[in-house]
């Protein structure tokens, strides 16, 4: 085995591909169609059997399907538990991914309500309804399911 230095070639040269720079609107225009979702700020309110968390959902698009291209609205653990009963209705071919479990010990710990929070976002980042992540008069009543 030689002491000597190791020579390395390069992707291009190994497989023989050409490359080309990227143009300047390639590089920081914006891409075609963008969804980004994050679940952040929880807040508890109430007292005693009647405290709750909400969640703010902060949402970003340029997608057409939506109504808006920057929304924050709030929702309430429930109010996931409810969309994800109507996407199951409503969904025959998509798997629709699970919620965080439901928890009744330490609910309102900090570290209980940020496991909660990562888990929504993760289910919001899988299937989303625009009127649930952008409408802040968002109602389950007006929906008949």
């Amino acid at each position: 085995m030689s002491a000597g230095p190791h020579k390395f070639q390069s992707f291009q040269t190994m497989t023989g591909a050409s490359t080309r720079d990227q143009t300047i609107e390639e590089r920081y225009g914006i891409p075609e169609n963008f969804l980004e979702i994050e679940v952040k700020n929880p807040q508890t309110h109430g007292f005693g059997r009647k405290m709750y968390t909400d969640y703010e959902i902060l949402c970003r698009t340029n997608i057409p399907a939506f109504k808006l291209k920057q929304s924050a609205v709030r929702r309430r653990y429930s109010d996931f538990e409810w969309f994800r009963d109507v996407l199951e209705r409503e969904s025959t071919r998509v798997n629709i991914p699970p919620l965080p479990g439901k928890v009744f010990t330490n609910r309102f710990a900090d570290e209980v309500i940020e496991q909660r929070r990562e888990g929504l976002e993760r289910f919001l980042q899988i299937k989303v309804l625009a009127a649930f992540i952008q409408d802040p008069n968002f109602s389950r009543d007006n929906y008949n399911y």
